[in-house]
């Protein structure tokens, strides 16, 4: 589905990719209602819309909530519709990621938090603004997976294990809704240079820019993001990496998932 002329809801959209998806989707002639738990975040993203536009945008709301509230996202559907009438596509890319351990050392807390986002707020938005995607003459629903989605990385296994329901949640709905007018497209970036650790409230040991993994920008992210939902794939890799890693753990899964290990070695934290 072509962004212009439709309303889009982005959660996440107070930094990083998100934010890079709803500007992006403003430049393509969108509406967008961006959401996001910190409203600081939210006004950021707001003040670099007006310093890229000149003045402000009636064509951009913002909306603090938070996902793993399912109450919450069931008044969000109420207030974006009444904002802006209907809603014609949802970007679930709000998410974090874990403290860099491995599971016998994960506390239940940071499991609960990890699953509470990635995969229970996922789910809530669904349901949430499903109905209403299934009333328009056209609509596209879109979550983000990850490339630990599909690819086991230590020290973030719970992570990934949210980002791997998230990824069979979407081909799931994507099946269901095969005779409807809603397309289906599930993300899995690979590594995107954002600020989803600090985020998420987790250090890392390692210095980042010491990794030979190459790293996607936000705005570049968002572009395959938005052209990919253009074409209506169902499949939306972002990266290099996740393209490798995709083939990688198909033809050989234990070479690969040992080369893995001992790079991720470093990052992990000690409980």
């Amino acid at each position: 589905m072509k962004a212009s002329g439709k309303v889009w809801v982005v959660t996440g959209a107070g930094s990083g990719m998100g934010r890079e998806l709803a500007i992006l989707l403003l430049r393509r002639g969108a509406v967008v209602a961006a959401v996001d738990v910190r409203a600081e975040g939210l006004s950021e993203t707001q003040r670099l819309v007006e310093e890229l536009s000149g003045s402000a945008n009636p064509t951009l709301s913002l909306h603090t909530a938070d996902i793993t509230d399912r109450a919450a996202t069931e008044v969000l559907a109420e207030q974006v519709e009444a904002a802006h009438g209907r809603v014609d596509g949802l970007i679930n890319n709000a998410g974090i990621i874990q403290p860099f351990r491995p599971v016998v050392d994960l506390d239940y807390a940071a499991i609960d938090r990890v699953l509470d986002v990635n995969l229970m707020g996922t789910i809530h938005m669904v349901k949430s603004f499903l109905p209403r995607l299934l009333t328009r003459p056209e609509a596209h629903l879109v979550n983000v997976s990850s490339m630990g989605g599909f690819f086991p990385f230590p020290g973030q296994t719970i992570y990934g294990a949210s980002k791997a329901a998230v990824k069979l949640l979407t081909e799931g709905l994507y099946a269901e809704l095969l005779d409807t007018p809603v397309e289906v497209s599930v993300v899995m970036p690979g590594a995107v240079s954002t600020d989803i650790a600090e985020n998420s409230g987790v250090a890392v040991v390692a210095d980042a820019s010491s990794s030979k993994i190459p790293q996607t920008s936000p705005e570049k992210a968002a572009r395959i993001i938005l052209d990919g939902i253009a074409r209506n794939r169902l499949h939306i890799f972002v990266g290099p990496d996740a393209h490798l890693m995709d083939v990688a753990i198909k033809i050989a899964p234990k070479l690969a998932t040992g080369l893995i290990q001992r790079q991720m070695k470093g990052l992990l934290e000690q409980p």
